[in-house]
């Protein structure tokens, strides 16, 4: 969202602002109930159809947001990858799965399998495809620093 353009929807629409505000004020001081929280955001809703603030790119904000913080934290699980390749520990359980643990990252997987699921704090990132250097080189690691029964 452009500053400029919410400066200019200031400028030239005060005092529409201001009436919404003041009527916003009474509803809330005045009314006691829950409706006054269903006026409110009729109120804050009105005004950002208003100034002219699409579903469309409250939507297209919210999936860059959620995009650039999954990315973040890929970019996060392949460097504790690196860090804690030593400390991980390697499980062997049933059907050829396999579960390789660190204190920050988990994976899951299926032997023969390119995908494994990643975790990160406890936080899903999803189905990684062994493709990616740092996690076959995890992966490898863990085996190495030898295999854990699986619980």
């Amino acid at each position: 969202m452009n500053i400029e353009v919410i400066k200019e929807f200031v400028m030239q629409n005060w005092l529409v602002i201001v009436v919404a505000l003041i009527i916003l004020f009474f509803v809330l001081n005045v009314v006691k109930t829950v409706l006054k929280w269903a006026i409110a955001i009729i109120i804050i809703a009105a005004l950002l159809i208003y100034s002219g603030i699409s579903i469309d790119q409250i939507k297209q904000t919210v999936s860059d947001v959620q995009s650039s913080t999954m990315d973040t934290l890929k970019k996060e699980a392949t460097n504790m990858m690196v860090k804690e390749a030593s400390k991980a520990t390697y499980a062997k359980g049933q059907d050829g799965q396999f579960t390789i643990t660190s204190p920050n990252v988990e994976i899951k997987g299926t032997a023969g399998s390119n995908k494994v699921n990643v975790t990160l704090r406890g936080i899903s990132l999803g189905e990684w495809n062994l493709d990616n250097e740092t996690i076959r080189t995890f992966v490898e690691q863990a085996r190495g620093n030898g295999t854990v029964p699986a619980s």
